[in-house]
């Protein structure tokens, strides 16, 4: 079996808490500093090809993660090893063989998207003749050729989205590490977008991804961890989550706001589970339409109802909260 190209043991990754007194000598008065543990004893690994997802709600210690596993904030404590090496003695050794693609697009709006990707081609110490025929190469394969000598700032947030994803691969990255890749963009450009990770996990590249969106986490990773305040609280594939921590089916009802919780608790022990949200109550259920029937029996009559597949919303609300954190 090979070895895995990520590998964390007990990951930490601790901050001083603001307005905290500096350490001062003695190991007392460190202690006694309050510390805020951002990542908190993470233990994952990432197999060669895979494509592996970090989900989790608004500081839950998802990007922290990721700017450890891409060599650019040294870990507290525990151990991390990215391609057999440890970021914090070999950090510029890794960066050269990771591909980046922030949330932002941080495109040099000076320049045209092939001269995006030559110069960033440059940075990484490619000659001019290699820089050139990989720009041509990655704006074939990001379906960009057309669009060679457009400013960025001509280009739609789908073709932004796609340069990046473009220039992050200029130094053939054994890994390739994705925050948030399809954020504000319409359903056709994330699925022009997907069909291209896709593509590049073909090829044996490494996706590492931080998504919001669970369809994505869905169509992209193979497998998957869910963080909250920076601990595990699951992982594993996506239908294997979906399996563990929900039902096959969910139905949807809505009796209007006033009524949902009385109607709730009329179909207590109607399925796996019953959960009353402000606008609707969900039932958890192998089978959705007998639960539309059960309503019916007890003389229910919902303002609307509809049977969906159960997703991986559902683990991530039921091991998370639904409720917003700031």
């Amino acid at each position: 079996m090979p070895a895995p190209v990520i590998r964390a043991a007990n990951l930490v990754k601790a901050y001083r808490v603001k307005g905290s007194p500096r350490s001062v000598r003695g190991s007392s008065a460190r202690s006694a500093q309050p510390e805020f543990l951002a990542v908190d004893g993470l233990d994952f690994e990432v197999a060669p090809g895979e494509s592996f997802g970090l989900l989790g709600p608004n500081g839950a210690g998802k990007s922290t993660t990721m700017k450890m596993v891409g060599a650019v904030s040294t870990r507290t404590s525990g151990e991390l090893e990215i391609l057999g090496l440890d970021p914090d003695r070999y950090g510029p050794e890794i960066r050269s063989r990771l591909g980046v693609v922030p949330q932002e697009d941080n495109l040099d709006g000076e320049l045209n998207a092939r001269e995006n990707l030559y110069v960033y081609g440059r940075y990484f110490g490619l000659p001019g003749r290699v820089c050139a025929q990989k720009a041509d190469e990655l704006l074939a394969f990001a379906q960009l050729q057309d669009r060679a000598g457009s400013k960025v700032d001509q280009l739609s947030g789908g073709m932004k989205r796609r340069l990046t994803i473009a220039r992050g691969l200029i130094n053939d990255p054994r890994i390739l590490l994705l925050d948030e890749p399809t954020t504000g963009l319409d359903p056709q450009a994330r699925h022009i977008l997907w069909d291209r990770l896709f593509r590049l996990k073909e090829r044996g590249t490494t996706l590492v991804v931080t998504t919001h969106y669970m369809d994505e986490a869905e169509q992209l990773c193979d497998r998957l961890i869910v963080v909250d305040k920076g601990r595990i609280m699951a992982q594993g594939t996506p239908a294997a989550l979906i399996r563990e921590h929900s039902s096959r089916e969910v139905a949807e009802v809505r009796f209007g706001s006033e009524h949902n919780a009385h109607a709730a608790a009329q179909l207590a022990g109607v399925g796996d589970r019953v959960e009353v949200l402000p606008d609707r109550v969900l039932v958890y259920a192998h089978d959705g339409e007998s639960v539309l029937t059960r309503i019916a029996e007890v003389g229910l009559q919902p303002l609307t109802s509809l049977v969906r597949r159960s997703s991986l919303e559902d683990v991530f609300l039921r091991l998370t909260g639904r409720s917003l954190i700031e």
